[in-house]
């Protein structure tokens, strides 16, 4: 089994930055995808962004320009950077890992963008 913790959530002023962390661990090996999705209130969960196993990525349009994902596979760790926060980006954000077949979902994190 995989566990995923989620990290780096809070409250933000807008245009202000978070980091988010995401550690995988129990039975992962180095191949996989990773990915943040994230969920309002009211809202449906949507995809933030994902990167690959081969390091490509993407972004949802209304995060481009201000979100960087990154990994680090010695540590099974990834990252989300927030830049540039709005209060549209408050929700709670989820570590996602797709591993040989499996999703894997973290707890979650609350990030909240308000003056």
């Amino acid at each position: 089994q995989v566990q995923l913790a989620e990290s780096g959530g809070g409250l933000v002023q807008p245009g202000g930055s978070l980091r988010l962390s995401c550690l995988a661990s129990g039975s992962i090996f180095s191949i996989y995808d990773m990915g943040w999705y994230r969920q309002a209130p009211g809202k449906q969960r949507e995809l933030v962004a994902i990167i690959t196993s081969s390091s490509d990525t993407n972004y949802a349009d209304s995060v481009k320009g201000r979100f960087t994902i990154s990994r680090d596979n010695a540590k099974n760790t990834g990252y989300l950077q927030m830049n540039s926060l709005k209060p549209g980006d408050t929700a709670v954000y989820y570590c996602y890992v797709r591993h040989w077949g499996t999703d894997y979902w973290g707890q979650g994190t609350q990030v909240t963008v308000s003056s």
